[in-house]
């Protein structure tokens, strides 16, 4: 007997999946999914991550169990799970969606790939997003985004008993995540995993928070429900790049004329969706991106001058700046922040705190539930300026607070210690006078930290040293290699009416949305 794997990774779901659909359709099937100590052990992996992943694969477990079959949840090297399985009942091929993961996945992905040959063995990948592997050339990269999401939803494949065939290895239980090295801290406020939620979220925007999108998702008050909170979803595979965006398509004509604001936040979203395999693409054309400078030319920028006390300020909500920390708080209770929020926190750590977009990037990952790598990294770059080819974004967090947070409603809701903070000092409240201090019963340097640098001079000093090496020839002459291999490309889109930007300034707006 013979027989396919579907190997489940970030896609996890049984609707619009045709790595099963492929399978069941050439015999029996085993479904499986396999947890890595290796993966999860990386400075990138966080137990909220692997609580949702778990809370997930529950959920598709019962799914299965409907049809007849079972998930099976494996632990281990996932080339000496196969070679395990492969042992103990020979199977003919593996169906699997493609993953452009962190640079330990990729390197799975060779290991696999080298054994499956050895085996002789198929393992047949299917597109998840719209990213291309192999891309030669970006020109007509728009293409194969728009026909892969213009590609009929697959339902669900008419499963029963006989469509599956029974593991020959012993049950394992999912490791605990200490096992796996995972610090037990989990978000409370979270957003739950599985299909059943994310298609829950996914009819809340549609129906009714779409109509506050535009406009509504750059404040950190209004974007918890006028952003889509789609995006941990996406980025575990519970619900599909392709139904999202048919179901937003949908939406959109069924609305009437008048509904016109309602229109345009469903026609930014799904232009959202599109910057967001932008993203990937890169990390799927450059895996280096993860770990090295996109643009060489600005090696060495930060790396050796990294500030322990900076970055404890940071991660530990201390670095006096009313707004950031206030956005550090809620990520660790929420483990979610509006794009906006996220870009003014990597453009404090790299301008005026001055650290390396590499542990920051790690530990911001390990904050955000909706940790994609492809769009991670390319973001954490781009907002650190080292691209070569963005125009560098300086977020002033005063002025952010001045404009998203006028009445401190955000802080004071996460800084408790800001409630006591009159208006007329709520942005700098570190220059409340001793009187002001002790009538508030806020001390500042206590209650409320001294921020660690001056913002401004600290801020003129990095700019100073990002432009100076900006305007050398020899960072000058290599961008225009990045703009041709990573650029975007200009086109005009009906169906969505999607405008796009100049490749020297990429869309603020794909880390969520």
């Amino acid at each position: 007997m013979s027989y396919s794997i579907v190997w489940f990774k970030r896609d996890l779901r049984l609707h619009d999946h045709l790595a099963l659909h492929t399978a069941a359709a050439h015999g029996q099937v085993l479904c499986m999914y396999v947890i890595e100590p290796g993966i999860w052990g990386h400075a990138d992996a966080a137990n909220q991550h692997y609580q949702f992943v778990l809370e997930s694969l529950r959920e598709l477990y019962t799914a299965l169990r409907q049809s007849g079959g079972q998930l099976h949840v494996l632990t281990g090297d996932v080339p000496e799970v196969f070679q395990q399985l492969y042992a103990a009942l020979p199977f003919h091929t593996i169906c699997s969606h493609e993953e452009t993961g962190n640079a330990l996945t990729y390197q799975r992905d060779l290991a696999l790939g080298r054994w499956c040959r050895q085996q002789q063995v198929t393992w047949q990948e299917f597109p998840q997003f719209g990213v291309v592997r192999r891309l030669a050339s970006r020109n007509a990269w728009h293409t194969h985004w728009d026909a892969h999401v213009q590609q009929p939803c697959l339902p669900v494949p008419l499963l029963n008993s006989k469509s599956f065939v029974t593991l020959p290895l012993d049950r394992q239980r999912p490791p605990a995540p200490q096992e796996l090295g995972l610090q037990l801290i989990d978000p409370p406020r979270r957003q739950s995993g599985g299909r059943a939620a994310g298609v829950a979220v996914l009819e809340s925007f549609l129906c009714d928070r779409s109509n506050q999108y535009r406009g509504g998702i750059s404040s950190p008050l209004s974007a918890p429900t006028a952003c889509s909170r789609l995006s941990p979803y996406l980025a575990y595979g519970c619900l599909s790049l392709r139904e999202i965006v048919q179901a937003t398509l949908k939406q959109s004509a069924q609305l009437p004329v008048t509904a016109l604001r309602q229109k345009q936040g469903l026609s930014a979203f799904i232009s959202r969706l599109y910057w967001h395999c932008h993203f990937i693409q890169k990390l799927e054309s450059e895996p280096e991106l993860e770990y090295r400078n996109l643009h060489r030319g600005y090696d060495g920028l930060r790396e050796h001058d990294w500030n322990p006390d900076h970055f404890t300020a940071l991660t530990t909500a201390r670095t006096g700046w009313p707004l950031v920390d206030a956005c550090v708080v809620m990520l660790r209770e929420t483990g979610w922040l509006n794009f906006r929020m996220r870009a003014m926190l990597v453009s404090v750590a790299a301008y005026p705190l001055w650290l390396d977009w590499r542990p920051v990037g790690h530990w911001l990952a390990r904050q955000f539930l909706d940790y994609e790598p492809g769009i991670h990294w390319s973001q954490m770059q781009m907002q650190s300026g080292t691209t070569g080819i963005n125009i560098p974004r300086i977020y002033n967090p005063i002025k952010q607070a001045m404009d998203h947070d006028p009445q401190g409603r955000f802080v004071r809701h996460w800084l408790p210690a800001m409630r006591r903070v009159p208006d007329s000092w709520l942005f700098e409240p570190w220059r409340m006078p001793p009187e002001m201090q002790a009538n508030c019963g806020v001390t500042v340097g206590e209650d409320i930290p001294v921020p660690v640098v001056d913002l401004e001079q600290a801020t003129r000093a990095a700019k100073a040293r990002l432009f100076a090496l900006r305007g050398q020839p020899a960072v000058k002459s290599a961008k225009a290699a990045i703009v041709e291999k990573h650029g975007s490309r200009k086109k005009s889109q009906p169906h969505s009416k999607r405008k796009q930007t100049s490749t020297k300034k990429s869309p603020q707006l794909s880390w969520e949305f």
